[in-house]
């Protein structure tokens, strides 16, 4: 292995929860005053941490969202995932192998601590992430693409950053691993390329990645 930790994004990478989350943020956009397409979200705000939703609608409206914004948007999500939410595609193999050998891997996300564990408990990850694999945005001052997070997660696991290498999913994680010094892959399932370019290579399915690794 060339690397001594793996760092997984997980909306996107590890649990298929994009389509789901930017369906359900679009409408409730829409729906407190500000229209939103399924396609503004995507490109908006995939891979932002809440904070940064909040402080873009500010910026562009001057006006804040409702107090409750995140723990209404937050229920719904939950409620899908319990019937939607699958797996990504080859995300528990390539968790199995890591463990097979002996390979340091952890999870940060922009989402919160609860939305990380409803999503693997959900898909049935969770047998592979106890707490201390588990960082979000909620543990650092600043979300992606500041490299903060990314940061948190190597010094909790004991990993120089040089050593780390990131799999990510959107331009604002793949700005953030390039910002910590860490090398990224990233995952062009959902996002177009072209919006990957800064990564140090790109992979389309779960099955290339061992080899990127390697």
């Amino acid at each position: 292995m060339r690397y001594d930790l793996v760092i997984f994004d997980n909306d996107g990478v590890l649990v298929d929860s994009e389509p789901i989350s930017n369906r359900l943020l679009a409408e409730y956009l829409t729906e407190v005053g500000h229209p939103t397409t399924y396609e503004d979200s995507i490109r908006d705000y995939m891979g932002s941490a809440m904070h940064r939703i909040h402080d873009l609608i500010e910026e562009r409206t001057g006006q804040r969202l409702p107090a409750e914004f995140d723990d209404v948007f937050h229920g719904r999500v939950f409620e899908a995932f319990e019937r939607e939410l699958k797996p990504v595609d080859g995300a528990a193999e390539v968790l199995a192998w890591l463990a097979e050998n002996g390979v340091p891997y952890c999870v940060a996300s922009s989402g919160s601590h609860e939305r990380i564990r409803v999503g693997h408990r959900t898909t049935g990850l969770d047998r592979w992430f106890e707490d201390g694999r588990i960082f979000s945005s909620q543990d650092v001052g600043r979300g992606k693409p500041a490299p903060d997070l990314f940061l948190h997660a190597a010094e909790r696991m004991g990993v120089a950053p040089e050593r780390c290498v990131v799999v990510e999913d959107s331009p604002l994680g793949v700005r953030a691993a390039v910002a910590a010094g860490m090398d990224v892959y990233g995952f062009t399932a959902m996002t177009p390329a072209a919006k990957l370019a800064a990564a140090t290579g790109l992979f389309s399915c779960m099955a290339e990645l061992d080899g990127l690794l390697g």
